[in-house]
């Protein structure tokens, strides 16, 4: 819990480093899948995901969360560059719900060769297990850690014992906080409403399908895994052992198959030894859609807006989430995601100080006055932008339409595919 009484937490409490990632599908002219081997060999901040058109950007580590999406978008003009000028046209598809389907085989596993064999082997597994069609879903990740100035700040005003311990344990914390409260930001970034029939059906290509959902990758129609995770966050290894014996029992193949909004990661190598030997060196929100009113997929504000989650997460009270607990709040991850935030309940644990079970709208309300309120009272250490953030994302929920996915659902609906397409090619003429 930040000392946010502190002079020297509240001049560093924005201070931090920020890493994106972004996934997307390349596709053909109509809106078809590319087939083509991956492109952007000679760019190591630019590989591939589960399949060998779904491009995946990897920012630098950037101290600020525009600059982080300055950098992104940077990499996006280069890809776009480079797809512009390919013998047959390419282009990226704008949304997190994949575009036309031709069938499993239309979904080309990525291939990797030589002492990166395995990683092809990998998605062989992970084909199997939950099929192609779910791997499309691409999306958004926002890694951040707290500088080291600010911890250290934190840490001799705790009297905590080891700083590494210390570090760990601060984090562990914040993960279980966010565990209890990202559904905020599913609901406030969902933006992908609408399906391309042949997600469902071959002979219903072509037709638009509304979901239900706002965001169908974070929804219960998403990819998650077949059982609901409980992590213990006592302390790093026993976080660790835990996921760990999900392994050993035949539940996931590796820890990197565990679908869950919130991560711990630690420097360098992300595998749970490096985690547990090493510590953890920054969280990452795995939960954004990528939106398609912006050219570059990713608003800043958004950015912004998780960095304000997450500094006020770790200012609170620290919390234990009971194995219920933890069952609702994946329940809450995914009802977050229903385009109609009133149909819905969201369940706020005890151990969060929250007012129980309300619809995810009154709960997104009631979790947005709680920040503001928190900020308010340090707004003179503040920089204009944090005020301009809250009402940005507050504007959401007072107004429908201000809703990612609802103005993708009135801007997008009727020829999905066709309209998609043309936001493709606009944006890469934009871009280019």
């Amino acid at each position: 819990m930040l000392h946010i009484e502190s002079a020297e937490i509240r001049r560093l409490l924005l201070s931090g480093k920020f890493g994106l990632e972004k996934e997307g599908l390349r596709v053909l002219g109509d809106g078809r899948m590319a087939h083509t081997p991956h492109p952007f060999q000679d760019n190591v901040h630019i590989t591939r995901d589960f399949s060998e058109n779904q491009t995946e950007i990897n920012t630098s580590v950037e101290p600020s969360a525009a600059e982080a999406v300055e950098t992104l978008d940077a990499y996006g003009r280069q890809m776009q560059r480079v797809l512009k000028n390919l013998p047959v046209r390419e282009y990226l598809w704008p949304f997190s719900n994949p575009p036309r389907l031709g069938g499993e085989e239309d979904i080309p596993i990525a291939r990797f060769d030589g002492n990166l064999a395995a990683k092809s082997r990998y998605r062989e597994y992970l084909s199997g297990r939950y099929g192609r069609y779910k791997m499309t879903f691409s999306g958004i990740h926002v890694n951040y850690s707290f500088s080291d100035e600010l911890l250290r700040a934190e840490y001799c005003l705790s009297g905590a014992g080891r700083s590494r311990s210390f570090r760990d344990s601060f984090y562990l914390e914040l993960a279980e906080k966010a565990s209890a409260y990202g559904w905020l930001l599913v609901l406030l970034t969902a933006a992908s409403p609408l399906l391309d029939g042949s997600f469902y059906a071959m002979d219903a290509a072509g037709e638009d399908v509304f979901s239900g959902m706002a965001s169908v990758r974070c929804s219960e129609l998403g990819y998650w895994n077949a059982f609901v995770p409980v992590f213990n966050y006592t302390d790093i290894r026993q976080y660790t052992d835990g996921i760990r014996r999900y392994v050993e029992d035949g539940l996931l193949q590796s820890a990197s198959e565990l679908y869950y909004p919130v991560r711990l990661k630690p420097k360098g190598e992300n595998s749970l030894e490096t985690l547990r030997e090493g510590g953890v060196d920054h969280i990452e929100l795995r939960m954004f859609d990528l939106n398609p009113l912006v050219p570059g997929g990713l608003d800043p504000r958004d950015v912004q807006f998780a960095q304000l989650f997450l500094v006020w997460l770790a200012a609170l009270p620290g919390m234990h989430l009971s194995v219920q607990d933890q069952v609702a709040a994946v329940q809450n991850f995914k009802n977050a995601a229903h385009y109609d935030p009133q149909t819905v309940p969201v369940i706020l644990p005890e151990a969060a100080g929250g007012p129980g079970a309300k619809n995810a709208l009154e709960a997104g309300c009631f979790v947005l006055a709680q920040i503001r309120s928190f900020y308010r009272k340090i707004r003179k250490d503040l920089p204009d932008w944090v005020p301009e953030v809250l009402d940005f994302e507050e504007k959401k929920l007072s107004d429908p339409s201000s809703r990612y996915a609802v103005q993708v659902r009135d801007r997008f609906s009727v020829s999905f595919l066709e309209k998609g397409m043309e936001r493709a090619k606009e944006v890469q003429d934009l871009l280019a």
